[in-house]
């Protein structure tokens, strides 16, 4: 496990596992919503963020967590030797996009700028929510079946299974 790739849709979680799995194996850990967005929450021009996101997989050891856009997640996924795939129950997502909105006043989200606009980037992350399941979900199931047989993928289907991951990765040390 030297470049893993943490991915699924809004809300899952991603950003926690990704943290605490950095903590875990010393990987550098890359957030891309931090790539992708200022700290106002303004996106910057894709050309600098396609470019951050080359500089980063070309490094020999890392984790990214995070979307970005469609054009870098197939070249992050190909590159990547580990898939984290948080495939979790819509109802859970929106849940946890729920719960984050509301410490979010409180608390600034794991992989947010320190003062990201809250509310702004919550109802995006609900607007994402359908379609990421409707689009992506299926695509994204389809991929790590096939990446089964040529990198380690881990499917992570229930907030159970998050423990048992971070069991799993600490009993490999």
């Amino acid at each position: 496990m030297k470049k893993v790739a943490v991915f699924g849709n809004a809300g899952g979680g991603k950003s926690t596992l990704s943290k605490r799995l950095s903590q875990i194996t010393g990987l550098p850990l890359h957030v891309l919503d931090k790539v992708k967005y200022d700290s106002a929450g303004t996106e910057v021009p894709p050309e600098d963020y396609k470019r951050i996101h080359q500089q980063i997989l070309a490094t020999d050891r890392w984790i990214i967590d995070g979307f970005g856009c469609m054009e870098t997640l197939w070249l992050r996924l190909d590159e990547a030797d580990s898939l984290v795939y948080v495939d979790l129950p819509l109802y859970v997502h929106f849940w946890w996009v729920t719960k984050r909105l509301i410490t979010g006043y409180f608390i600034p989200p794991v992989s947010w700028h320190f003062n990201s606009p809250i509310l702004k980037s919550s109802i995006n992350s609900y607007r994402v929510l359908w379609l990421c399941h409707k689009y992506l979900t299926p695509k994204y199931r389809e991929y790590i079946k096939q990446a089964q047989s040529i990198k380690s993928v881990y499917h992570i289907r229930s907030t159970k299974q998050i423990s048992q991951f971070f069991e799993l990765i600490n009993a490999g040390d």
